[in-house]
């Protein structure tokens, strides 16, 4: 668990190594034997020199064990447990020789924790290597000293950025920012590095501990800071509509703990980080952003008992903002790419257009010029669809249109390598459909990226009726490979992102169209947690757009003899377009206007007179329960039907795809954190109140 040696020089090594794992955690059996290792460094401490802390697996500590901390329910337990770890590191950083911390890997959480409490940190030098605090995306805050020995490190301002954003660096940077000490250039240079710091420091201490200490950057009264402090709870709440509670506790917690002795600023973290663990709010997120994110990566949704793959030759078809995407990310992960126009000179835009965004990167220092020109190299633009040959995967990612998504999958198919799969980036047209235009079905797939595609994590990908396995694990496999985050989904009109993301959308128009004002229609959905309202939403989208859709899907449904009504946004859609040529941002004119020059958005003034109703209002939390309900309720509905086979796709998919709120740990995850009879009451109150769409599934008990 932690090996303990003794060099001629008495300098004793603690080496991390905790058995069964790939990584060390701070769980219970890891604090017993700190514990241990302290009570023996305090009995032999006069005949040491001095103690370095090191790990023996690739990186240096993981953090704590999430495991444990999502099953935590008992406050005063809970407590009991952070003061008696805290007490630990105190006890060892007021040991009375000096103590280092030899980081050979990733330091997070509650590993960076651990090396603030080592008198003087040498990490070798790996861009790969991770250090941070990523506590707070998690629902915590660091609870093992981590927010009081930064706040004391580097001073509340600078501290900021690690502590309320979990922004993680490279130990190079860790350096520049006063995290880290010194840089090793190998294992043994940062052993050797730390013994002479050992010998030349026998009478090291904190910082803290020093009489003569001050908070770098003033204290949190002081008329340097105080302005700042005074603004930063109103510039934070704007940031999580009060529905995310850890960062606020950071807040305080820093705030508080900068004005107390340090003792007592540990007991304070402690009591913020035992309300947050105790949460339901931390629970949503760690079950959903770490566990089941985890098991996405790992292949949970994915065929069992097939031999993964990797795409070394790949296609696209269009070289328009999706298609561009798919090329850019594509061949950021080594992957040669053919990008395909109607024309060659279209083709080269495209590839234009991708070069200016790696020249962007570039500028801010985010990539090498040489990454970029390697990148750029693998791109070939071509208007030949005899260039897809041998390609293991082409993508078609052309206008929604399905004549014309045939007319390009059918040409391109022939060129596929025998093993090779064809996929569409179609959002919307059913995938059993699209597959009419090529010859073999079972390797045909559809792979929706959302955009903008370098910053969208997620990837729908959706198995038609005659998909195969194999063609579903390369498609995973191809996700996976240029770091993406895939969820797997049946094949149905709009899929599942699309149709629930449709619903918030058309919640939002039915409240405009009751005669709700716009403005309190986009702040009902910004306040629980929605990162753009849903007329902004329509606007992005744009209003012609969502009218093709909808008219393909009437005459789709049509077809096979099916009935169709159109929904109350449609009437709004309508008035906009035929009367007012208002289609959007694109268009320059939306439910948004968009001022020339740059100038900040703003709702259009018209909006009131077209359709409010004068003296209207509803209760404000019905307006953010309808936009929260009814996404989750359509969710469900997904998995009644079979579009969703598992709860984890439905989280992982509405946080990630359609922005649903992540405190709430997802759409599924939602109802749990309501509690399913809860839920179950307050839609059925919607239901009769705005109607039939608020009806839960049958079973819907049997589906969360």
């Amino acid at each position: 668990m932690i090996n303990y040696s003794k060099d001629e020089q008495q300098i004793v090594t603690l080496s991390i190594d905790m058995p069964g794992m790939s990584v060390n955690t701070m769980n219970a059996a890891f604090r017993d034997a700190l514990a241990s290792a302290v009570a023996r460094l305090e009995e032999e401490k006069e005949q040491l020199s001095g103690i370095i802390l090191t790990s023996g697996k690739e990186s240096f500590f993981a953090g704590g064990d999430l495991r444990e901390l999502i099953s935590i329910q008992d406050a005063k337990a809970c407590l009991e447990m952070v003061e008696k770890n805290k007490a630990v590191l105190r006890r060892l950083e007021k040991l009375g020789k000096p103590v280092v911390a030899a980081i050979n890997g990733s330091t997070l959480g509650g590993g960076l924790e651990l090396a603030l409490a080592c008198h003087y940190r040498v990490a070798l030098e790996n861009p790969k290597a991770k250090i941070g605090f990523p506590e707070v995306t998690l629902g915590l805050l660091p609870g093992a000293g981590g927010v009081v020995r930064t706040v004391r490190m580097l001073g509340l301002q600078e501290a900021m950025p690690y502590l309320l954003e979990g922004k993680q660096i490279s130990p190079t940077a860790a350096v520049k920012a006063g995290l880290v000490h010194a840089l090793a250039s190998s294992h043994e240079d940062m052993l050797q590095q730390a013994r002479a710091w050992i010998l030349a420091n026998p009478q090291a201490q904190q910082p803290w501990d020093d009489a003569a200490y001050k908070l770098p950057g003033g204290a949190a009264n002081s008329a340097k800071l105080l302005p700042m402090i005074m603004v930063a709870p109103a510039m934070l709440r704007e940031k999580t509509r009060g529905n995310y509670p850890a960062p606020e506790a950071i807040l305080a917690a820093m705030v508080e703990g900068a004005q107390v002795d340090f003792d007592n600023a540990l007991k304070i973290e402690g009591r913020y980080f035992t309300h947050l663990a105790t949460g339901q709010v931390a629970k949503n997120m760690i079950g959903t952003l770490f566990f089941q994110m985890q098991e996405i990566s790992s292949g949970k949704s994915r065929p069992r008992d097939i031999a993964k793959s990797k795409v070394s030759k790949l296609g696209v078809i269009g070289a328009g903002m999706m298609g561009a995407g798919i090329a850019a990310v594509s061949a950021a992960r080594g992957i040669a790419t053919i990008l395909k126009e109607q024309t060659l000179e279209k083709a080269e835009q495209g590839k234009t257009n991708i070069a200016n965004g790696l020249h962007k990167k570039v500028g801010q220092g985010r990539l090498s010029a040489e990454k970029a020109a390697t990148q750029l190299e693998l791109i070939q633009p071509t208007a030949s669809a005899s260039d897809f040959s041998g390609c293991d995967l082409i993508i078609e990612a052309v206008f929604e249109n399905r004549e014309l998504k045939a007319t390009v999958t059918s040409e391109a198919e022939s060129m596929l390598a025998v093993d090779g799969i064809m996929a569409s980036n179609t959002s919307t047209l059913p995938i059993s459909g699209l597959a009419k235009a090529v010859s073999n079905a079972e390797r045909f797939i559809g792979i929706h990226f959302f955009s903008p595609v370098e910053k969208m994590q997620l990837v729908e990908i959706i198995k038609g009726k005659q998909t195969s396995e194999a063609t579903l694990a390369r498609a995973y496999d191809y996700v996976l490979q240029i770091g993406k985050t895939p969820i797997v989904v049946n094949d149905s009109r709009g899929f599942f992102t699309s149709r629930v993301f449709a619903s918030f959308v058309n919640e939002g128009l039915s409240m405009l169209a009751e005669g709700l004002p716009a403005a309190l229609i986009e702040n009902a959905a910004l306040s629980v947690g929605m990162p753009v309202g849903p007329l902004a939403v329509q606007d992005e989208v744009s209003l012609s757009l969502s009218r093709q859709v909808a008219a393909q899907t009437r005459a789709d449904l049509e077809a096979e003899g099916k009935s169709w009504q159109a929904p109350a946004s449609a009437a709004i859609i309508n008035v906009m377009l035929d009367q007012h040529q208002r289609a959007g941002k694109a268009a320059g004119a939306g439910f948004y206007e968009y001022p020339t020059g740059g100038g900040k958005k703003y709702l259009w003034p018209e909006l009131s007179a077209l359709f409010g109703k004068a003296g209207y209002s509803l209760p404000y939390a019905d307006l953010q329960d309808r936009f929260l309900y009814m996404q989750a309720i359509e969710t469900l509905r997904c998995l009644d039907e079979g579009v969703l086979e598992s709860t984890r796709d439905a989280n992982i998919g509405s946080i990630f795809g359609i922005g649903f709120p992540a405190w709430t740990g997802g759409a599924v995850q939602f109802v749990h954190y309501v509690g399913s009879q809860a839920f179950a009451r307050r839609a059925a109150e919607l239901r009769t109140l705005y109607g039939e769409r608020f009806a839960l599934p049958e079973n819907y008990l049997k589906l969360i």
